[in-house]
């Protein structure tokens, strides 16, 4: 029994630990994310910044960031035809100073000319490695897909110390699915891609979403350890058309329709349908031979306060106390 209570506490203080290295690491991004705005030049008069809802909102979604106003959502990923939740795909939410949650089809306008979507993504990741550290602390082997920038991945300053952290914490490999958009995997230069094959190295998978392109280099994909691809359940309908008798793909005439799961499965790469919104769909996702779907069908994004934390067992006071604060005071 004695035994029993050491070990416990012993995985109460390293996740304790854990806890003050991550809210160390995400200080000093938040500080150096300060020191560029601060240093931004103010925009010029007549600039479409200066006035109007355009730079209301770019100081709205600043003020976020600066307060750390980044909420996680997720949403599940079920197994087919089962629909048993295996994985979960995360989302970031901002928040304004009313607490009002912003969309990202509203701040994504002004966010992303301005530089400010590393910092997004940035806070959103070490959102996911908190959860993934909280589920393994409640033995629950759920794995979470969460973006990486590009960006991210060639910062000399944010990647070595975040490939630090997860160098000490190699266990979390099978519960971070670290996700890219298509176009950013095929844009990635050579420091991108020998960053990914560090990550790679300590066991973590990645996943290709935004897919627009069925026709994919599939030995790349294999060599780059990329072991999903998110494509979405309309768009691989709308593939479908009939080719001497038998369903083929737009993209690839010469495949039958049902046997491409098959042939990416081959490469060690599953495919994953997303948006799924109907019965409907489902029954044309089975009939590709698609093993897991995603969708509001099957469960709408929740904030991670309803969907993951209710069913864990209560934090401790200094993971409660330092969460809501990173959070900016979920509630």
């Amino acid at each position: 029994m004695e035994t029993v209570t050491t070990d416990a506490l012993q995985r109460s203080e390293d996740l304790t630990t854990e806890v003050r290295v991550l809210e160390g690491l995400v200080q000093r991004m938040s500080d150096s994310l300060q020191e560029r705005m601060i240093q931004r030049p103010a925009p010029a008069v007549g600039h479409p910044n200066s006035h109007g809802q355009h730079g209301a909102l770019l100081e709205t979604v600043r003020e976020a960031l600066s307060e750390n106003r980044v909420d996680l959502y997720l949403q599940p990923v079920v197994s087919l035809p089962q629909r048993r939740t295996v994985y979960y795909e995360s989302f970031s939410r901002l928040r304004d100073g009313s607490g009002r949650v912003m969309m990202p089809a509203e701040y994504l306008s002004v966010a992303e000319p301005e530089g400010l979507m590393s910092a997004i993504d940035n806070l959103l990741l070490f959102r996911c490695v908190q959860i993934v550290r909280r589920l393994a602390k409640n033995d629950r082997k759920i794995g979470i897909f969460c973006n990486v920038a590009l960006g991210s991945l060639a910062d000399e300053v944010f990647f070595p110390q975040f490939l630090e952290f997860l160098a000490e914490n190699k266990d979390m490999a099978s519960g971070l699915i670290f996700e890219l958009g298509q176009a950013a995997f095929d844009q990635r230069g050579a420091t991108e891609a020998r960053n990914m094959a560090k990550l790679a190295d300590l066991g973590f998978r990645f996943s290709l979403d935004k897919v627009t392109d069925l026709d994919l280099d599939f030995q790349d994909l294999a060599r780059a350890d990329v072991k999903f691809v998110r494509v979405g359940a309309e768009m691989m309908v709308n593939q479908l058309l009939e080719v001497d008798g038998r369903l083929a793909l737009r993209s690839l005439k010469d495949l039958a329709a049902a046997d491409y799961a098959d042939l990416t499965r081959r490469y060690g790469v599953e495919v994953i349908a997303e948006k799924v919104e109907s019965e409907r769909q489902v029954v044309d996702i089975l009939e590709l031979n698609i093993r897991y779907g995603q969708g509001n069908l099957f469960g709408e994004p929740r904030a991670i306060r309803d969907a993951i934390l209710a069913e864990a067992d209560p934090p401790s006071d200094f993971m409660r106390t330092n969460m809501r604060r990173r959070a900016g005071g979920m509630r």
